[in-house]
Protein backbone atom coordinates (compact mmCIF):
# COMPACT_ATOMS: atom_id res chain seq x y z
CA UNK A 1 0.00 0.00 0.00
CA UNK A 2 1.30 3.72 -1.00
CA UNK A 3 1.47 5.98 2.01
CA UNK A 4 0.31 10.10 1.05
CA UNK A 5 1.53 12.48 3.17
CA UNK A 6 -0.49 15.76 3.59
CA UNK A 7 -0.06 19.05 5.88
CA UNK A 8 -3.45 21.41 5.74
CA UNK A 9 -3.99 24.52 7.87
CA UNK A 10 -6.53 26.26 8.98
CA UNK A 11 -5.87 30.24 9.47
CA UNK A 12 -7.88 32.25 12.13
CA UNK A 13 -8.12 35.49 12.15
CA UNK A 14 -10.91 37.01 15.12
CA UNK A 15 -13.45 34.39 14.62
CA UNK A 16 -12.92 33.07 11.15
CA UNK A 17 -11.21 30.78 9.35
CA UNK A 18 -9.66 30.71 6.04
CA UNK A 19 -11.26 27.84 4.29
CA UNK A 20 -10.33 26.85 0.33
CA UNK A 21 -13.65 25.83 -2.19
CA UNK A 22 -12.44 23.67 -4.89
CA UNK A 23 -14.39 22.36 -7.64
CA UNK A 24 -12.75 18.82 -7.32
CA UNK A 25 -9.08 17.16 -6.56
CA UNK A 26 -7.61 13.84 -7.26
CA UNK A 27 -9.44 12.35 -4.45
CA UNK A 28 -13.09 14.32 -4.62
CA UNK A 29 -14.39 14.56 -8.23
CA UNK A 30 -16.77 17.34 -6.98
CA UNK A 31 -16.92 20.82 -5.12
CA UNK A 32 -15.82 20.91 -1.67
CA UNK A 33 -14.24 22.67 1.45
CA UNK A 34 -10.80 22.09 2.85
CA UNK A 35 -7.74 23.42 4.54
CA UNK A 36 -4.73 25.59 3.05
CA UNK A 37 -2.46 22.37 1.89
CA UNK A 38 -1.03 19.42 -0.34
CA UNK A 39 1.31 16.28 -0.59
CA UNK A 40 4.80 16.92 1.42
CA UNK A 41 7.86 17.19 -1.16
CA UNK A 42 10.24 14.51 -0.65
CA UNK A 43 12.59 17.18 1.27
CA UNK A 44 9.66 17.75 3.70
CA UNK A 45 8.91 14.30 4.44
CA UNK A 46 10.66 14.73 8.16
CA UNK A 47 9.51 18.35 8.57
CA UNK A 48 5.56 18.53 7.68
CA UNK A 49 5.83 22.04 9.04
CA UNK A 50 8.33 23.49 6.53
CA UNK A 51 5.18 21.64 3.91
CA UNK A 52 2.21 23.65 5.54
CA UNK A 53 4.35 26.82 5.59
CA UNK A 54 5.48 26.13 1.44
CA UNK A 55 1.87 25.16 1.14
CA UNK A 56 0.22 28.75 2.99
CA UNK A 57 2.54 30.98 0.87
CA UNK A 58 1.57 29.61 -2.37
CA UNK A 59 -1.83 29.36 -1.75
CA UNK A 60 -2.65 32.87 0.46
CA UNK A 61 0.68 34.90 -0.01
CA UNK A 62 0.89 34.54 4.12
CA UNK A 63 4.52 34.12 5.03
CA UNK A 64 5.72 32.56 8.15
CA UNK A 65 6.28 36.06 10.27
CA UNK A 66 2.85 37.08 9.26
CA UNK A 67 1.32 33.67 11.16
CA UNK A 68 1.23 33.48 15.31
CA UNK A 69 0.34 30.70 17.41
CA UNK A 70 1.31 28.33 14.52
CA UNK A 71 1.54 24.48 15.62
CA UNK A 72 0.36 20.94 15.14
CA UNK A 73 -2.29 19.85 16.72
CA UNK A 74 -3.54 16.69 14.36
CA UNK A 75 -2.24 13.93 12.81
CA UNK A 76 -4.93 11.97 11.15
CA UNK A 77 -4.44 8.40 9.79
CA UNK A 78 -7.05 6.79 7.46
CA UNK A 79 -7.56 4.10 4.28
CA UNK A 80 -8.64 4.68 1.03
CA UNK A 81 -8.04 4.04 -2.68
CA UNK A 82 -5.20 1.76 -1.74
CA UNK A 83 -3.29 4.28 -0.27
CA UNK A 84 -2.53 5.42 3.69
CA UNK A 85 -3.04 8.86 4.22
CA UNK A 86 -1.39 10.69 7.02
CA UNK A 87 -2.33 14.03 7.68
CA UNK A 88 -0.76 16.81 9.55
CA UNK A 89 -3.25 18.96 10.53
CA UNK A 90 -1.96 22.72 11.89
CA UNK A 91 -4.02 25.78 13.29
CA UNK A 92 -2.63 29.43 13.73
CA UNK A 93 -3.57 33.07 13.63
CA UNK A 94 -2.95 35.71 10.66
CA UNK A 95 -1.86 39.06 11.52
CA UNK A 96 -4.06 40.45 9.24
CA UNK A 97 -6.65 39.40 6.40
CA UNK A 98 -5.49 39.90 3.13
CA UNK A 99 -4.63 36.70 0.97
CA UNK A 100 -3.90 36.39 -2.80
CA UNK A 101 -6.05 34.77 -5.33
CA UNK A 102 -4.85 31.02 -5.63
CA UNK A 103 -4.81 28.71 -8.61
CA UNK A 104 -5.91 25.91 -6.08
CA UNK A 105 -9.49 27.31 -5.17
CA UNK A 106 -11.26 30.28 -3.81
CA UNK A 107 -10.36 31.61 -0.45
CA UNK A 108 -13.40 32.99 1.49
CA UNK A 109 -13.14 33.85 5.60
CA UNK A 110 -15.32 31.78 6.86
CA UNK A 111 -16.98 32.45 10.74
CA UNK A 112 -15.95 29.63 12.81
CA UNK A 113 -20.19 29.17 13.52
CA UNK A 114 -20.39 28.10 10.05
CA UNK A 115 -17.50 25.64 9.70
CA UNK A 116 -19.47 22.71 10.19
CA UNK A 117 -22.10 23.72 7.48
CA UNK A 118 -19.36 23.28 4.22
CA UNK A 119 -19.17 20.44 2.52
CA UNK A 120 -15.71 18.59 3.45
CA UNK A 121 -14.28 15.44 3.78
CA UNK A 122 -15.61 13.32 7.13
CA UNK A 123 -11.65 13.72 8.55
CA UNK A 124 -11.67 17.29 8.26
CA UNK A 125 -15.37 17.60 9.40
CA UNK A 126 -14.71 15.37 12.93
CA UNK A 127 -11.03 17.62 13.18
CA UNK A 128 -13.23 20.88 12.92
CA UNK A 129 -15.53 19.75 15.20
CA UNK A 130 -13.46 18.20 18.05
CA UNK A 131 -11.09 21.53 17.59
CA UNK A 132 -14.53 24.03 18.20
CA UNK A 133 -15.37 21.60 20.76
CA UNK A 134 -12.38 22.14 22.52
CA UNK A 135 -10.89 25.53 21.64
CA UNK A 136 -7.95 25.79 24.06
CA UNK A 137 -6.64 21.88 24.09
CA UNK A 138 -2.77 22.09 24.02
CA UNK A 139 -2.45 18.50 23.37
CA UNK A 140 -1.51 17.05 19.75
CA UNK A 141 -4.52 14.49 18.86
CA UNK A 142 -3.80 11.65 16.56
CA UNK A 143 -7.30 10.56 14.87
CA UNK A 144 -7.68 7.17 13.33
CA UNK A 145 -10.51 7.33 10.73
CA UNK A 146 -12.54 3.87 10.64
CA UNK A 147 -15.83 2.45 9.87
CA UNK A 148 -18.27 0.73 12.04
CA UNK A 149 -20.51 -2.29 10.74
CA UNK A 150 -22.67 0.06 8.35
CA UNK A 151 -19.30 1.51 6.90
CA UNK A 152 -20.46 4.84 8.50
CA UNK A 153 -16.93 6.54 9.41
CA UNK A 154 -16.10 7.23 12.66
CA UNK A 155 -13.08 8.93 14.47
CA UNK A 156 -10.79 7.60 17.39
CA UNK A 157 -9.29 10.29 18.97
CA UNK A 158 -6.04 9.86 21.21
CA UNK A 159 -3.92 12.69 22.74
CA UNK A 160 -0.24 11.84 22.52
CA UNK A 161 1.75 13.01 25.89
CA UNK A 162 5.53 13.13 26.72
CA UNK A 163 7.01 9.82 27.43
CA UNK A 164 9.80 9.09 29.71
CA UNK A 165 9.48 5.03 28.79
CA UNK A 166 12.35 3.51 27.52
Amino acid sequence: MEIRQMATAFLIHQEDVLMMKKDRSKIFPFEFWGGIGGHLEYEELNVPMKASYREIEEETGFKKDELENFKLKYILIEIGNGEIRQQYVYFGETTHRNFIPSDEGDLFWIPKEELLTLKVSKAIRFTLQHYLEHPDETDLWVGAVTADDEQEPLIQWSAVKQTSSF
